[in-house]
Formats: C-alpha cells, sequence, structure tokens
C-alpha cells in the first residue's frame, strides 16, 4: 500500500511547529521508517509535513510508530491527515505543480520535492512504487511550469516578502539565516536598491561566498549590536526555537517590520507586542494578495490537464505492474511450449536442414500467441476487467 501523512491544511502555526521534522535528522528518521515500511520519503519543508511510504501495517498502528519516531505528541493526531493508493498520487501531483502550496504556484516547491526524493535515493529509502511515483511527479511538475510558462511570473514567499518590505520603504534590512530560503531573500533584496543587509548566520565562512559590498555578514552574538538600526527583519532559519526576543529589541524607535518565514518561528511571540513592530508569520505573508494571483490562476487551470495526462499514465503503469507476474508465467509458457515443439520436430525430421527453417516458424507461432494473450490481458486490466480476463486465459494455456 502507497500511503501519505500530512498535517491537514489551515493547521494553526502554533500546532505546525510542533509537529515538524528536523532536517539535521532526516538519515536517523529514515533508518528507523524503514524498519516499519518498504519504502519512505520525507518532504519538511517550512510549510510542509509529510511522509510518503509503502507498507503493510494497520493505518492507526503505522501512525503511532511514526509519531514515536518523529517524537510528536500523540494528542496532535486530530491534525494529521492519512490517505492511500490513488489518492496518494494525485496529492503528489497536484503538490509539484504548486496546486497545494499556501501561495498558489510558487516555485520553490518541486526544487523541495526533488530534494526530498534524492535524498531517499542516497538513503535507499526507494525502490518499488515510491521510486516511480516520485519521478513521474517531479516530470510533470516540470512539463506543467514549462508549458504554463509560470517561470515568467515567478512567485515565493521570499520574493513577496522582499517586495512588500521594500514597498514599505525598507532600506535597512535584516535577514536570518542563510539555507534556501535565506539565499532566495538576499537574491530577492540585491535586485533592489537597499543600503546594508545584515545576514545573520551561524558559519561565518559564509562571508567568502558573498561579494556584494551591501552585505555585512555577522553572527547571531553581534545580531543585537545592529537589530535596533534596521527598518526590517526577515526569519528564514531552521532552528527548533526562537532566535529574536522581546528583549532583543528596543520598545521604542522607528517603526520595524518582521518578516517570519520560519516553522518553528524565529521571531518569539510577545514581540508582536511591542508598539513600534509589525510582525507577520508564514500563514499572514501567504495571505498577502499579490498582483499576479489571478493571473497564475489562470495559467494553472488553463494547463491542469498535463497533469491529468501525467497521472493517468502512472496509474496505468501501476494496473500493470499489478500483472506482470502474470505476464512473465505467460512468456516462459510460450517458451517451454516452443522448446517442447522443436525438439520433438527435430528428433522426428527426416531432413535436418529443415530444423532451422522449423524453429523460427514454431517460435513465431508462439510468440504471436502469447503476445496476443499478453496484450488482452492488458487491455482488459486498465478496462477494469483484468482479474476475470486472467482467469479465462489461465484456463486456455493452463497455467
Amino acid at each position: 500500500m502507497i500511503g501519505l501523512i500530512g498535517i491537514k491544511r489551515n493547521t494553526p502555526i502554533e500546532i505546525r511547529e510542533k509537529i515538524t521534522i528536523q532536517p539535521k535528522k532526516y538519515k536517523i528518521y529514515t533508518e528507523e521508517l524503514l524498519k516499519i515500511v518498504k519504502e519512505v520519503v520525507i518532504l519538511g519543508t517550512c510549510n510542509r509535513t509529510e511522509i510518503y511510504f509503502n507498507a503493510f501495517l494497520c493505518e492507526e498502528e503505522l501512525l503511532k510508530k511514526i509519531f514515536k519516531i518523529f517524537g510528536w505528541n500523540y494528542e496532535y493526531r486530530e491534525y494529521i491527515f492519512m490517505t492511500k493508493d490513488q489518492d496518494v498520487c494525485r496529492h503528489l501531483f497536484e503538490v509539484c505543480c504548486g496546486f497545494h502550496s499556501k501561495i498558489l504556484g510558487e516555485d520553490q516547491i518541486l526544487g523541495q520535492v526533488k530534494n526530498a526524493y534524492e535524498i531517499a535515493l542516497e538513503e535507499n529509502s526507494v525502490s518499488l512504487e515510491l521510486h516511480r511515483l516520485f519521478q513521474e511527479a517531479i516530470t510533470c511538475g516540470k512539463k506543467f511550469r514549462n508549458e504554463s510558462k509560470l517561470f515568467e511570473i515567478p512567485v515565493s514567499s521570499a520574493s513577496i516578502v522582499v517586495n512588500e518590505s521594500i514597498n514599505n520603504g525598507c532600506k535597512k534590512i535584516m535577514v536570518l539565516g542563510y539555507g534556501e530560503v535565506g539565499q532566495l531573500v538576499i537574491k530577492y533584496l540585491l535586485s533592489h536598491k537597499v543600503d546594508i543587509v545584515y545576514l545573520v548566520v551561524r558559519n561565518e565562512k559564509v562571508k567568502d561566498e558573498i561579494e556584494d559590498n551591501r552585505i555585512k555578514v555577522i553572527s547571531f552574538q553581534e545580531k543585537n549590536q545592529y537589530i535596533n538600526e534596521v527598518d526590517c527583519i526577515i526569519g528564514c532559519t531552521s532552528a527548533p526555537h526562537p532566535v529574536v526576543k522581546k528583549e532583543d529589541i528596543n520598545e521604542y524607535g522607528h517603526k520595524l517590520l518582521i518578516y517570519d518565514l520560519a516553522v518553528p518561528r524565529d521571531i518569539e511571540k510577545a514581540v508582536s507586542s511591542l508598539g513600534r513592530t509589525e510582525v507577520y508569520n508564514i500563514d499572514t505573508i501567504s495571505s498577502i494578495n499579490d498582483d499576479n494571483k489571478k493571473l497564475r490562476t489562470k495559467k494553472m487551470e488553463d494547463n491542469k490537464y498535463i497533469l491529468v495526462k501525467y497521472l493517468n499514465e502512472y496509474s496505468e503503469w501501476l494496473k500493470l505492474r499489478s500483472i506482470s507476474s502474470k505476464i512473465q508465467n505467460l512468456k516462459e509458457l510460450g517458451d517451454s511450449v516452443y522448446e517442447m515443439r522443436a525438439q520433438t520436430f527435430e528428433n522426428k525430421a527426416k531432413c535436418k536442414e529443415d530444423v532451422h527453417i522449423a524453429n523460427k516458424l514454431i517460435k513465431s507461432t508462439s510468440d504471436f500467441y502469447i503476445n496476443r494473450a499478453i496484450k488482452i490481458m492488458k487491455e482488459e486490466t486498465l478496462k477494469g476487467c483484468g482479474e476475470d480476463c486472467i482467469k479465462i486465459i489461465e484456463k486456455i494455456f493452463k497455467m
């Protein structure tokens, strides 16, 4: 059974940050999960926690084991959805095309799915149905974005917060973290006229990668020396706890915009109680109605047929895979019949020169009927009548 466990849509951020996945522990999580499932892919982003698996355990038993592996409190069970088979396939294809992103059509999720799949390959945690499923979903996502030309109107939470900060006149900005999201934020910021960007990192070797003199790389220990100088703070670390607290910020001063892209949140909740701060978390950022939303929606709906096409092709592959052993049995039977008939002819033939020609004829006749039976079996399986068809073929060929 292919299955999926994920966090329900519209789950409050206060709950989501309690059932997140720590990237540094992916290897440990995978090793533990493979003790209870055949295959697994872990997809954990700032706004998505999903575990794809291939297993035989009953749903609730499996769910309890997974909660234990990730160290989640089972009282949050009500915020988790669990689905299987075709619904899982449809969900992943839609995720890769951007239909399930809080910011519709955002351009980061496909790369994140691809990264999750590549990690699974490195950990040898995919080899059967999930292996093919993720290959097809990623291919579909690429095709969908190219055909719909979503790259002409790229959007992400990073681009939205940068545009909002610039539109609000921010010139001095502090960015917390330099992971995937942090790098995007820096890229977008440097395309605008900003005076200075304080980039707060744990690894100060990042300085060697950055050439723009508008960026000042500082440590987390140094951040409070500059935090009250800036107009805007953008949080995007993977820290399991807040990195900016209320006492870090002066109570009085100029207006301070704060965009927190992290889950768990980088900004302590109490910071929003300061009179000078205006704090947005990932949910409120996602609700910002950017100018291109209607255009993206139309492009995506117009090209949804691409998703349907790839999903149908994967569904057909899955159905045919279920009869692969029957197909193999038929081929082996055909070879066996050919070998027996060919041997019989060779033993009885008066002219040995005819044996080679006879073998070809016997083989082609055997292949014709076996291949015809296989073709019918495939066609009927795709129509949903495979079971009855197989019974008839097994009677005919005495399998």
